[in-house]
């Protein structure tokens, strides 16, 4: 049999990963551009906002991953309420940490002859070939475990991907809907559940005719040719079948409340068996006794204590130091810093000419790129003390705060450069305590595909227990400081330490019983 109009056949191993079909069908979709559900990153709720990108740790003490997230998936029909749905669970799931990753943002772009089909309506968008499904299980399987993926922006207007594509974050909750869900045999083994929204074909009908009447302009009589000549044999074909799959059928859509209740009751329960034990919990204890009476690591580098140095700590640990000297020698030790940290990059031999003739042996530094990565907020004003040493340098930032109820680090704002996997990277923050941010910073960085051995961790003031932490977790990771202090108290402050950096900086009030772990830039 010839294969249906606007697609070329599978080779034999490709047709092994999908399910078998029933019929034939042709449906032609006029869509504008994919919608991928993770943007923006807030979804907001009657309940609350729900953020839509980045999660708590996805790892443990040692660096390596320790759960994966929850992955639902939603199939059903056009216009059967996958979308309605979707938002109706994570109202009703009331967790923090959700992707929603759609279908939509993986076809294929289409070939010369293909749009020329597409634009007859004679290209079949409902057909398994018209998905990128090895794209889709690679970029699904990398949200599963927690890491960083870039999600296609599809036009249908122009049958083609766009050239920003939207960086996503891995979540506690991943809702993955499309009207192929089921389709492919590897896809489904991500599915920790699978839901089909099971609506009826009337119902269906009268959505696409007030859709397509409204928005796109087109008549009554056109609307219902299609449907029958396209859309209902491709949904007896391709999607119908899949219903034998779910574990859950839901009819009605979204005004079934009673079976998203249950759907909601499942995933708390699985949910429930992932936070038995906390990171916070793992990694202060394991640590806490881990270190103790070890020897700092080779991967530390600490400033010489000079009397300049010690003098300008003098300074800043001083609570009654005025912000602007304590700004003014921040910075000095900052600059110090940096130009410590350089050193440590690769270079090679170099010979010029001077200016007389002669040569000179020198070197020059032997790598793509430097990167500077801040981790918000303190890490911040390390920024200008790198730029003033590196031309040029790229910079990228990373938000990490503290969740009040579970105290896990939870990332919250990523912004990195493109292709800084290739690059060296300056990691900054001002004060590492236990470690914990620094950690997910690397974590990061490494899921971000920079090598480990290319990462610099920069810190003006760190405790004994953050060191151990970003060693045993990441040994490979240079640290460079200008203090390390041996202390970290209940509240997570360092001893004797140096206060809340940021606050002292930027000149904001710390409430009386701060702690490292409630600023905007938690020093663990």
């Amino acid at each position: 049999m010839k294969p249906p109009i606007g697609f070329l056949s599978r080779s034999e191993g490709s047709l092994d990963r999908l399910l078998p079909s029933v019929s034939t069908g042709l449906s032609p979709r006029k869509r504008t551009t994919s919608q991928c559900k993770s943007e923006p990153p807030l979804l907001r709720t009657s309940k609350r906002t729900i953020y839509t990108a980045g999660r708590p740790p996805w790892y443990n003490e040692h660096g390596t991953q320790s759960k994966e997230a929850f992955v639902i998936g939603l199939c059903g029909g056009s216009a059967s309420g996958k979308t309605t749905v979707a938002r109706k669970i994570i109202e009703a799931l009331d967790v923090p940490w959700v992707v929603l990753l759609s279908m939509d943002s993986f076809y294929k772009v289409l070939s010369q002859e293909q749009q020329i089909l597409a634009a007859s309506n004679d290209y079949n968008f409902d057909h398994p070939d018209a998905f990128d499904f090895d794209l889709l299980t690679h970029t699904l399987r990398k949200l599963k475990q927690g890491k960083s993926v870039k999600i296609p922006v599809y036009d249908f207007t122009t049958h083609g991907r766009q050239k920003e594509w939207k960086t996503v974050y891995g979540a506690s909750v991943i809702i993955f809907e499309g009207i192929m869900a089921f389709a492919d045999k590897e896809l489904l083994q991500l599915l920790d559940m699978k839901i089909f929204v099971d609506t009826d074909s009337d119902i269906r009908l009268v959505r696409r005719l007030r859709r397509d009447i409204t928005e796109r302009g087109r008549d009554i009589e056109g609307v219902i040719k299609q449907y029958n000549k396209f859309v209902k044999p491709a949904f007896e074909q391709y999607i119908e079948p899949t219903m034998r799959l779910a574990d859950i059928v839901v009819p009605r859509g979204g005004g079934n409340m009673v079976a998203i209740d249950l759907i909601v009751q499942h995933v708390h329960s699985q949910l429930e068996e992932v936070r038995a034990i906390t990171f916070t919990d793992v990694h202060t204890a394991a640590l806490a006794s881990a270190h103790q009476a070890q020897p700092l690591p080779q991967t530390l580098s600490v400033l010489e204590s000079t009397p300049q140095v010690r003098g300008m700590h003098t300074i800043i640990r001083n609570k009654e130091t005025s912000r602007d000297e304590f700004i003014f020698y921040s910075k000095r030790l900052m600059r110090l810093l940096i130009e410590r940290a350089l050193s440590f990059l690769p270079s090679q031999v170099h010979i010029v000419q001077t200016p007389q003739g002669e040569d000179y042996e020198g070197r020059t530094f032997h790598g793509k790129r430097i990167t500077g990565v801040s981790i918000l907020r303190a890490g911040e004003t390390m920024e200008p003390a790198l730029r003033a040493v590196c031309k040029d340098v790229r910079i990228g930032k990373i938000l990490i705060q503290t969740n009040q109820d579970t105290g896990e680090p939870e990332l919250h704002y990523l912004r990195l450069p493109k292709d800084i996997s290739e690059d060296h990277v300056i990691l900054m923050d001002c004060t590492v305590s236990t470690g914990a941010a620094a950690m997910m910073a690397v974590r990061v960085l490494l899921d971000h595909d920079v090598q480990e051995d290319k990462i610099l961790l920069v810190s003006l003031l760190m405790a004994e227990m953050g060191v151990h932490s970003v060693a045993y977790a990441f040994p490979q990771v240079k640290i460079i400081t200008t203090a390390v202090d041996k202390k970290v108290n209940d509240l997570f402050h360092i001893i004797p330490g140096i206060g809340n950096f940021g606050d002292r900086y930027f000149g904001t009030d710390a409430p009386p019983d701060w702690s490292d772990e409630e600023m905007d830039e938690p020093s663990y």
